[in-house]
């Protein structure tokens, strides 16, 4: 549970999703309370349908859920912000963060960024993203909602408020300028107008690319990515260090691509072990739609008489999965949350995969040497074994003792 924000309308208790008390990161910055503040202060009309695009943990969300907004008449009663998000644990931690702050669950619109936006937009906020791929999908997909007359606010902290970032307000929306920073956090205002919005161009994303030709079956292979899913042009060192050491026999078991991001490595297990069945799971609800788009593309045939099964999840880790449940699993965690580096998710991932494996399941992980993965995994699972390794990266296994 991270410190109270104050906003205008209240102060609200906020927390990240999982709660874990071994953590001290805020569910909040100065640039969630810095844009709160101006709407106050500058009495910015909450009127019409208000958006809120990349709220991390729902602090946005929450305190204008409480906030004085004057729905269209189209709108059902009490109908307050729509949230946009590309994060499971996000939409999590707004609704635990809503029900902490007495907010009716249904006064409040829950999207992700796969899902159809709204048809209109009169107040537009972001939460600059730490990927501007992100950015740029989102504001082009919102771009037919908004008029000359929506009033569009970005809010981030300086380090990640770059010129780029503005630039992109300003090409496929209108012109743009910042604040002055305050607490090391910035504002951006947009002024839409319907030459910029006319002339906007087409929406890039997703994006596909072929895999080079030392990547065993995957060579020359199609990999797609949508929007905000890591390496969108390019497989990263360590996905292509993995890809030469996976198990050299999956087997025809079940199979979990945990983190999967863009589904390369579960594609390449599934065809390793054409019988098997792979899950690909990712908190990231664009990373999920990247992996299937990656799997359908390399396995249009998948699911038939030809045998081989898949299923993708957008969710936190492993939970959900019955205990025992799977054979192999198989991880690239991140040690970034936003912007804070952390193995908390790792840990997690860890754990839930020595809940999910059956008795002499593997658990399969790559990771940066400087990590330490081998020291967490004798912790949780009491053994681990270096499969392979070079100057910057390891491969480990873990085995499920009976």
């Amino acid at each position: 549970m991270s410190d109270p924000m104050t906003a205008p309308w209240g102060e609200y208790t906020l927390s990240r999703f999982p709660e874990d008390p071994r953590e001290q990161l805020r569910a909040w910055d100065a640039s969630d309370a810095y844009l709160l503040r101006h709407l106050a202060e500058s009495g910015t009309p909450l009127e019409g349908a208000v958006v809120v695009v990349g709220d991390r943990w729902g602090a946005l969300t929450t305190a204008l859920a409480t906030a004085p907004i004057t729905a269209p008449a189209t709108a059902p009663d009490g109908q307050g912000p729509t949230q946009i998000t590309d994060s499971f644990l996000s939409r999590e931690a707004t609704r635990a963060n809503l029900e902490r702050a007495g907010v009716e669950a249904d006064s409040v619109r829950l999207l992700t960024t796969e899902d159809a936006p709204p048809d209109r937009v009169d107040v537009l906020l972001v939460r600059v993203p730490k990927s501007l791929a992100l950015l740029e999908d989102q504001l082009h997909r919102l771009a037919p909602a908004v008029h000359e007359g929506t009033v569009v606010i970005g809010t981030g902290m300086v380090k990640e408020i770059h010129t780029s970032t503005l630039r992109l307000f300003e090409r496929i929306l209108g012109p743009t300028r910042t604040s002055l920073a305050r607490q090391k956090a910035r504002l951006i205002f947009c002024a839409p107008d319907a030459r910029t919005l006319g002339a906007r161009g087409n929406n890039p994303w997703p994006n596909s690319y072929q895999l080079p030709d030392d990547v065993g079956l995957l060579a020359g292979r199609t990999v797609v990515n949508h929007a905000g899913v890591f390496c969108a042009d390019r497989l990263d060192i360590g996905t292509r260090f993995f890809l030469r050491h996976l198990p050299k026999d999956p087997g025809g078991g079940r199979i979990v691509d945990l983190g999967c991001g863009n589904g390369v490595v579960g594609t390449a297990v599934a065809l390793a072990a054409p019988d098997a069945e792979v899950v690909f799971v990712d908190e990231s609800y664009p990373a999920v739609a990247s992996a299937e788009e990656t799997y359908r593309a390399n396995r249009p045939d998948a699911d038939g008489e030809a045998g081989g099964k898949a299923e993708f999840r957008v969710g936190d880790g492993l939970e959900g999965f019955a205990p025992e449940s799977v054979d192999l699993v198989l991880n690239n965690p991140p040690f970034h949350s936003h912007q804070a580096t952390t193995d908390a998710t790792a840990r997690r991932m860890f754990a839930g995969a020595r809940r999910a494996l059956r008795p002499g399941g593997e658990l399969w992980v790559v990771g940066n040497r400087h990590l330490a993965y081998h020291v967490t995994l004798r912790r949780i699972f009491g053994n681990s074994e270096l499969v392979a390794s070079d100057a910057k990266f390891v491969v480990l296994k873990a085995v499920r003792r009976g």
